[in-house]
């Protein structure tokens, strides 16, 4: 076990004004002069983020995560586990156990593991790129790019619809007997929605996957090889695929199901624009530093990732945007659990349209789960105070339990 930091040399501003007030309320006279009230308040805010920024050294820090890993592993049998957080602009890396078992291969921040649903931010990114490009427009409906779908549902169906599912009720997998793309189409021009457009959301991979597919369509290439040949190098992810090279199949760790047994994740329609991509606590703690804005990257591709969390509509915990889920700060755990629970994933649930979509917020919980068969991955981070966190193991276990672990975390790295 064991961790390592590295600098992305940047500043790390702290808790809101707001907070400040509500966390050190001060008395306040009529008399007091609001020059020296701005400057009480002032002295305040600086105060809370040097002891905001004394809560946890790298020690504790360790210390925490440490305590976290160990207690993940050992009741849900996860045999290895990453951790990449980024604290006050610099990153730390924590590993712990096993990628492979037959191997005793020992976890690093280059073992690659499968991301799951994390990879539809991926997705939605690209199609934010595409969007920018002019390739294609998020409220353009589908058949404008499958021709084959006009004059059915799901032909009429705007692409934002697709990629925040709220077309009116995709499942949440593409049925397992469509076997080609023709059986595919076939399925989407006969499905009939269960919920009015905008009504509902649903999560669906059969939704975000149709989403990516048209995204690519936009462009006039295969998804997968946008995605490794242009969106991954263009974010400076080396080790980070839909399909692991044979070069790098030695750090592609082995998953372990409920019976403890090796599996990685089975090709599906769909698979790679929902939940295909593969990555290591590197790429992604680098992932995350650009999501914040830590990182110098190109305008467009910068712009692509921000628009990811324009606020689409709401639901009873969180706003949705392209992919992410949103918590106004301060959030709760409780808030953080209800959002990532079974319940809020397999079950519909009634929404709120923003009309415009609400614009880019910094002070905002971002996150996204992700698990496949023998997965799972958490992915959170808080723009206005520069920080996040991403949990890698090779075992699916309940986002609760993840949510939790990272809540602590950050709270005690924050100071929350």
């Amino acid at each position: 076990m064991g961790g390592k930091a590295a600098t992305f040399n940047t500043r790390f501003p702290f808790l809101l004004f707001i907070e400040s007030i509500g966390k050190y309320p001060m008395k306040i006279s009529a008399q007091k002069p609001l020059a020296s009230l701005v400057l009480s308040l002032l002295a305040a805010t600086l105060f809370i983020s040097e002891t905001a920024q004394a809560a946890c050294s790298d020690a504790c820090l360790k210390g925490k995560v440490d305590a976290q890993a160990k207690q993940l592993m050992a009741a849900h049998n996860i045999p290895g586990m990453a951790f990449g957080i980024i604290v006050d602009g610099k990153s730390h890396f924590y590993n712990y156990g096993l990628s492979d078992k037959q191997r005793n291969q020992p976890v690093s921040e280059d073992t690659i593991f499968e991301l799951g649903s994390v990879s539809k931010t991926f997705t939605a990114t690209l199609a934010n790129y595409a969007e920018l490009n002019g390739t294609l427009a998020l409220d353009d409906t589908a058949d404008k790019y499958i021709p084959y779908l006009k004059n059915s549902a799901i032909g009429n169906t705007e692409l934002i619809n697709l990629g925040t599912y709220s077309a009116g009720g995709l499942p949440l997998q593409v049925p397992e007997d469509i076997e080609n793309d023709k059986e595919l189409l076939q399925y989407y021009k006969s499905w009939q929605p269960e919920f009015p457009v905008n009504s509902t959301r649903l999560y669906s991979n059969a939704s975000i996957g149709l989403f990516g597919h048209i995204a690519a369509l936009s462009m006039d290439t295969d998804f997968t090889k946008l995605m490794e040949n242009k969106l991954l190098p263009s974010l400076g992810m080396s080790n980070t695929f839909v399909n692991v090279p044979a070069d790098k199949m030695g750090d592609y760790a082995f998953g372990y199901n409920k019976a403890d047994e090796p599996i990685r994740v089975n090709p599906g329609m769909l698979d790679a624009e929902a939940y295909g991509i593969k990555s290591t606590s590197a790429d992604m703690t680098r992932y995350l530093a650009m999501n914040i804005g830590l990182l110098p990257l190109d305008n467009q591709m910068q712009q692509a990732l921000d628009n990811n969390r324009k606020g689409y509509y709401r639901t009873n915990s969180f706003t949705q945007g392209l992919a992410w889920e949103m918590y106004s700060l301060p959030t709760t755990l409780p808030t953080l659990l209800e959002g990532n629970s079974t319940d809020t994933i397999l079950k519909p649930q009634p929404i709120q349209m923003n009309e415009p979509p609400a614009p880019i917020r910094d002070d905002v919980w971002v996150n996204k789960t992700g698990s496949t068969n023998g997965f799972g991955a958490y992915i959170a981070y808080v723009p206005a105070k520069k920080t996040g966190i991403v949990i890698l193991a090779n075992k699916n276990y309940p986002n609760t339990e993840r949510v939790k672990a990272a809540y602590t975390i950050l709270e005690s790295a924050i100071g929350q």
